[in-house]
């Protein structure tokens, strides 16, 4: 199987026509790759979130929304509806919503920069519905806000119980979680002051 391939983008999201193998973090500064999130919102206010397989380098057992790398050659809403499909099992093609916002993060000396662009689908989700890929999710569940803030508490609760690795594995999922739920109140909000 071939090695997959990500485009390298300048500080402004453009692309430079370099590319870099998966996970090979030699990027330069003011180099960055693109990720995406699916946020799968249903009409009941839950959304829908994944747990990473415990075998992973990066956020091993972390709750969080689908997403990943996008592909070179790939634009992010063509990647976005990917791996929410390969992640899920959803098609969210035809789903109300879309584009929400890009945040990014700097990760001086590891080589490791991204942009994150986060998408927001609406879809009538059933537990019938998803074909998780195993390879990837440990599990799943259909979150309130409330729920996805209780990760934070449960992770503190899980340091004071001694039990250090599970607690910041949580901690940071949550913390994440609760971030994108922030930024998703604030865009709803704007947008439907339009």
């Amino acid at each position: 199987m071939p090695m997959e391939m990500w485009d390298i983008y300048d500080e402004h999201m453009n692309k430079t026509g370099k590319t870099m193998e998966r996970d090979n973090w030699n990027m330069q500064p003011g180099e960055y790759h693109v990720s995406v999130l699916g946020v799968v919102q249903r009409p009941d206010k839950k959304y829908l979130i994944t747990q990473r397989k415990m075998d992973k380098p990066w956020g091993a057992g972390w709750w969080e929304f689908p997403g990943g790398a996008v592909r070179a050659g790939e634009e992010p809403e063509a990647a976005v509806r990917r791996e929410v499909a390969e992640e899920t099992g959803l098609d969210v093609s035809k789903a109300d919503g879309g584009y929400l916002f890009t945040y990014h993060r700097e990760n001086p000396g590891k080589g490791d920069n991204y942009f994150v662009d986060v998408y927001r689908f609406f879809l009538d989700v059933k537990e019938e519905d998803l074909h998780l890929q195993t390879e990837e999710t440990d599990g799943w569940m259909f979150a309130t806000k409330e729920q996805i803030a209780a990760f934070t508490e449960n992770a503190d609760l899980q340091v004071e119980k001694n039990n250090k690795a599970a607690g910041t594995r949580a901690r940071k999922a949550a913390l994440e979680l609760s971030k994108l739920l922030k930024d998703f109140r604030k865009v709803s909000v704007e947008e439907a002051k339009k």
